[in-house]
């Protein structure tokens, strides 16, 4: 069964996420965990949870009966190309400038 291809930025707009990333940023959870940090059903936290694992946010890893979540480099990855991309874009003005700056200021 194919995944589908999700927007990381569609996926990390949704506060409730984000909050379920920041979370995993201190310990891997099972989702009655992630729960109890929310005010919202376990079945919408498993939907969330769902979401960020389909778009690499996320991995699950089975243990016993348990479905710990636990962060995953992948659709942080994805981020970090696109903003890397605009970075490159801005430093290369910036030398411009600095190149103009100076041929300007030896005139």
């Amino acid at each position: 069964m194919a995944t589908p291809n999700l927007d990381v930025f569609q996926v990390i707009a949704d506060p409730s996420r984000r909050q379920i990333l920041q979370l995993l940023t201190k310990d891997s959870y099972n989702i009655n965990s992630i729960s109890e940090n929310f005010e919202m059903s376990r079945p919408a936290i498993s939907k969330h949870i769902k979401i960020l694992q389909t778009a690499g946010f996320v991995s699950i890893q089975v243990i016993g009966k348990e479905h710990y979540c636990m962060l995953n480099q992948e659709g942080f990855s994805k981020i970090r190309n696109w903003i890397n991309h605009f970075d490159k874009f801005w430093n290369n003005k910036l030398k411009n400038l600095e190149t103009v700056l100076k041929n300007k200021a030896k005139s």
